[in-house]
């Protein structure tokens, strides 16, 4: 079969519904749509650059760039396929030419089933037409008939939340407005095919999550969908499958939480993994070395060694080394887990547990005997902080408030069957903590349930016992 020709059959459950093999879409970069010339200016342009005639179609090598390169993949019926990859990697691309907006250079594409397509915010829609008329207008641009588009209109409508402004021009509509009446729009075409780009970051978080659970609602009927997004947690979450496209070719395949470490490992190549902030007191110089440094950080496993790779519900070590190069009365050290969308999942410090450092000077370290990890299996970033006693939580305003040091060591991974992606966001007590200076050993007592109540009515942090 010849290249750029997109072939549409009836599919069985049997088989795959969408097939990829070797596809490539090459660009000319600064390519414009040449004018149609006369035979005169053909021939005088010919004579006036003779060395054109050499060139493939009038550009060097250089100017070529290619946004897919050999890249074959299958996805089943029910199947959702995600896709990430960093800025210009050629998601976008791919799912244009899967969408039949553009063209490939080479290779070919097989869908067999009816297809739906979200590439952009409002796609179909006109600004001077109201909500209902862009539904219909939309609608049919889709391949909706106007009775399908009837006799679903008010469930699309109550879907995107703009019952009392479907009757507004839709120039007058907010961006998260527009998203929603086109994500409802798309997704009630009931495709067997839908192909989903970065749209949804433009809704707030309960529209995305209702956009995810809709999306798992469709695949039970036998729909496939290819997303692609930035946002990992949704792409862990909401996927049976992943690949990381890189420079138009795909670098890895298999399961996201797999897919989605290499990504991370890929952005961090060549990097410090450890990004620091430390506070100077005023009037020091900035070639001096910072007062408080966070040195290093090491997680353990429940057998006792060091790792970043954890089960679901395993308990957990941490250690952290600091070097103070002058004394720090009272300090609470953090450490806080991020999840790839950016929410903070949970914190541990010895603040919250009301254990007491007493000060820190020259190299200490903590340590943090932490219960059962119950967080949603998923990679989560790692945050190192150094406080004062009550950090930001004792100022109005948290934003003006800044820690002594803070770093970052990469991050941790959680496998396993775990919680679902309403879960995962938690706050408990530590087991226990121990604190060394030089000789100086000193360890938690009992720490309760209630202790992080306590901890933001107490002016003054609570005793511990020396050893």
């Amino acid at each position: 079969m010849l290249p750029n020709i997109l072939v549409c059959f009836p599919y069985s459950s049997m088989r795959s519904i969408i097939r990829v093999e070797n596809l490539s879409k090459q660009y000319h970069i600064g390519a414009r749509q040449a004018p149609y010339l006369t035979l005169r200016e053909s021939i005088a342009n010919a004579a006036r650059s003779p060395l054109n005639w050499f060139r493939r179609n009038g550009h060097s090598d250089d100017d070529i760039i290619w946004a897919l390169k050999d890249v074959s993949f299958e996805v089943m019926p029910g199947e959702v396929l995600g896709v990430i990859g960093r800025n210009g990697a050629g998601k976008s691309t791919l799912l244009k030419i899967l969408s039949r907006v553009t063209e490939p250079t080479t290779g070919q594409v097989d869908l067999y089933g009816r297809v739906g397509s979200l590439l952009e915010v409002g796609t179909g829609f006109h600004p001077e037409l109201t909500g209902r008329e862009n539904v219909y207008l939309s609608g049919a641009i889709l391949g909706m008939r106007r009775p399908e588009i009837q006799r679903k209109f008010d469930e699309m409508v109550a879907f995107a939340e703009v019952e009392k402004f479907i009757d507004t021009p839709v120039k007058h509509y907010s961006s998260g407005m527009y998203t929603r009446l086109a994500f409802a729009v798309a997704a009630h075409l009931e495709p067997e095919i839908l192909f989903v780009d970065e749209v949804l970051a433009v809704g707030d978080l309960a529209f995305q999550q209702k956009c995810l659970n809709h999306m798992k609602k469709l695949t039970g009927s036998g729909m496939a969908i290819i997303i692609v997004s930035h946002n990992m947690a949704a792409i862990q979450s909401s996927s049976d499958r992943a690949i990381l496209l890189q420079s138009g070719m795909i670098k890895a395949e298999g399961s996201p939480l797999d897919v989605i470490e290499t990504f991370r490992h890929a952005l961090s190549k060549g990097k410090d993994d450890r990004n620091v902030y430390n506070h100077k007191g005023d009037g020091a110089n900035l070639d001096d070395p910072p007062d408080i440094e966070i040195e290093s950080f090491e997680m353990f496993g429940e057998d006792g060694v060091s790792k970043r790779n954890f089960r679901f519900g395993e308990k957990v070590r941490i250690k952290i080394d600091v070097n103070a190069r002058c004394r720090v009365d009272n300090p609470f050290i953090n450490f806080g887990i991020k999840r790839a969308d950016g929410v903070i999942a949970c914190n541990f410090n010895n603040w919250y547990d009301g254990f007491k450092l007493g000060y820190l000077e020259g190299r200490c370290t903590l340590e943090g005997w932490l219960p059962q990890f119950r967080l949603i299996p998923n990679l989560y970033e790692i945050h190192v902080l150094v406080w004062p006693w009550g950090g930001g939580h004792t100022r109005s305003d948290m934003t003006a408030a800044a820690p002594l040091a803070a770093a970052t060591f990469g991050d941790f991974s959680i496998y396993g069957l775990g919680l679902n992606a309403h879960d995962g966001v938690f706050q408990s007590p530590s087991m226990k903590w121990r604190f060394t200076r030089d000789d100086y050993v000193a360890e938690s007592g009992s720490i309760a349930d209630d202790t992080i109540y306590q901890a933001f009515q107490d002016k003054e942090p609570r005793s511990f016992r020396r050893h």
